[in-house]
């Protein structure tokens, strides 16, 4: 019983007792609110490079993934034409008879 006592006085005598996460997250989102509101001209300039950033980040992403789009149209065409090519070819040398076949045998 003594332990559980003194264990309860520790927790009296740091004056921060046990928090639940729920608890911790309430006391940091107050802790962050207060220190916004004392320096509102650092949290402005934090919305300003940070969002620059995302902005830039966003704008390469999309111009990076309609580079990418255009390549896969450009192979998709490439390939029907060489697929194309390839098939005339083929019909090309089955109608040509082999240059043996016309001569006559000796």
């Amino acid at each position: 019983m003594s332990t559980e006592q003194k264990g309860g006085e520790d927790q009296q005598a740091t004056g921060a007792p046990v928090l639940g996460w729920e608890a911790k997250v309430v006391e940091q989102y107050k802790k962050i609110k207060e220190h916004a509101e004392t320096y509102p001209y650092v949290w402005a300039s934090y919305i300003v490079v940070y969002g620059g950033f995302g902005l830039w980040f966003t704008y390469r992403w999309r111009k990076l993934r309609k580079t990418e789009d255009r390549v896969r149209v450009l192979q998709e065409r490439l390939r029907k034409l060489v697929e194309a090519e390839e098939a005339t070819n083929s019909a090309t040398s089955v109608a040509k008879a082999p240059p043996s076949a016309d001569k006559p045998p000796r």
